[in-house]
């Protein structure tokens, strides 16, 4: 199965969820994910999933400047972000136990 495109489907929380621990640049944001486990996230989908739920509303955004270089952009969760990040955690709940109940295996009671 091609996590990616799982990962797709998932990213707004997965983002959402990193950024509810704690305001974060771009690049950090990708770091947690990836030490979270989701190491097949590409730089280009979180930078724009992080643009997308800035214009949305989710996320808000400052710079601070950075001793290593140009100013970095924060993000960090509004509370819009956090009913979504609140659906997003439902949603996967309901979802993951639905598709766990399909595919695991079932023991079959000898005949």
């Amino acid at each position: 199965m091609d996590r990616s495109q799982l990962l797709r489907g998932a990213l707004d929380g997965a983002v959402l969820a990193v950024t509810s621990e704690d305001d974060a640049y771009g690049y950090d944001v990708l770091r947690r994910l990836r030490g979270a486990g989701l190491a097949e996230v590409g730089d280009a989908s979180v930078y724009g999933t992080l643009r997308r739920l800035y214009s949305a509303g989710a996320l808000t955004s400052y710079m601070v400047p950075s001793e290593e270089g140009p100013a970095r952009r924060y993000y960090g969760i509004t509370d819009r972000g956090r009913t979504q990040l609140a659906e997003a955690r439902l949603v996967w709940q309901e979802f993951s136990q639905a598709l766990g109940a399909l595919l695991d295996e079932k023991v079959e009671a000898p005949a």
